[in-house]
């Protein structure tokens, strides 16, 4: 019987330890409890990989985003951890809530009037972000409330020199105050490293679980969950004066020994690196030619003569750092990780 052939050729590696080893990072620095984010099948990187190794690192609070989400957790997970929904319950989602054990964060009037103040809940309070949460002149929608958690989300925590953190802190400490048995909660990732005041009884950090810098600059180590690697799949001489790619973006203006590597954007690989990515093969630096395409790159190689037909180039990882690649596709980490999740994963 022959073999199944992979669909794609682009492999992504996941250490779910190195997810553990960032979670107690974001613990040594937080007051209280730290939770774990994993909303978006862990970022791309796969809840069922991820979410595991945060428990036995010692995550016992847990985030989503949908209550599809939260049921597939659970299943994952077991009875024993807290997982809580940030967008909250829609019509006729009680039942599944309950029967799950979910918490729904209620975000508005409207959700607070379908839900059974008696069922477990949190509340979101907006602090500023004006994205979800209660605004100040709908909190009277909250009278009578005993929610397990009040919450609200940092606009700005990436900037930590950026006065509406502060502000918001301020706005969240004195709305908090009127549900005096409720956790609180406030930091992020980023929200983290701004500092303890910011930390309160429980922290959420998200992207730095998955070795992403939360802070626009100086971020600290963490240690590297995703590497990406695609196999050469030709080698070629390309002579001064030649073109790569469609459009005929790059023009050869010395002689280059060049690579065409199977990944693309089929593979979530973002077109805006298109002259602006690389590759490592062997600690070369190895530039990307030209624009990604569907299904293939091409880099310059030349650092690398030793590089043959089905050797793996590395796009993600130690090598590549994964806030380096954002920035130069003029993004940012969380949507590279989530480009990728329909790569070949492996651990």
């Amino acid at each position: 019987m022959v073999p199944e052939a992979p669909r794609r050729l682009a492999r992504l590696t996941v250490c779910p330890q190195a997810a553990g080893a960032n979670w107690k990072f974001f613990a040594a620095r937080s007051a209280g409890e730290t939770g774990a984010v994993v909303k978006a099948d862990g970022y791309g990187l796969g809840a069922d990989l991820i979410a595991p190794a945060l428990a036995a690192a010692g995550a016992r609070t847990f985030f989503v985003a949908t209550l599809g989400e939260g049921l597939s957790l659970r299943s994952l997970l077991g009875e024993t951890p807290a997982i809580y929904v940030f967008n909250g319950p829609a019509p006729g989602e009680s039942a599944a809530y309950a029967q799950a054990a979910l918490i729904p964060v209620l975000n508005s009037p409207a959700q607070i009037a379908l839900w059974d103040g008696a069922m477990a809940h949190a509340l979101h309070i907006d602090t500023g972000m004006n994205r979800l949460g209660l605004k100040p002149n709908e909190l009277s929608a909250a009278n009578g409330l005993k929610p397990l958690m009040v919450m609200s989300h940092l606009a700005c925590a990436s900037d930590p020199a950026h006065p509406k953190n502060a502000a918001q802190r301020a706005r969240f400490t004195e709305i908090a105050a009127r549900f005096p048995d409720a956790r609180k909660s406030l930091a992020a990732s980023g929200g983290v490293l701004l500092g303890r005041d910011y930390t309160f009884d429980l922290t959420r950090p998200g992207i730095g679980l998955y070795g992403g810098g939360a802070l626009d600059e100086a971020n600290p180590p963490l240690s590297v969950v995703a590497t990406l690697e695609a196999p050469i799949l030709q080698v070629f001489d390309l002579p001064i004066g030649e073109t790569v790619g469609y459009g005929a973006t790059f023009t050869a203006a010395a002689p280059i020994r060049a690579a065409t590597v199977a990944l693309g954007y089929a593979d979530g690989w973002l077109r805006s690196l298109s002259g602006k990515g690389y590759g490592h093969i062997g600690g070369a630096l190895c530039p990307l030619l030209g624009r990604v395409s569907m299904d293939l790159v091409t880099i310059d190689i030349s650092a690398a003569p030793n590089a043959r037909e089905g050797d793996l180039v590395e796009f993600l990882g130690a090598n590549a750092k994964l806030d380096d690649v954002a920035v130069r596709a003029g993004t940012i980490s969380y949507e590279v990780l989530t480009n990728l999740s329909g790569v070949r994963r492996q651990t």
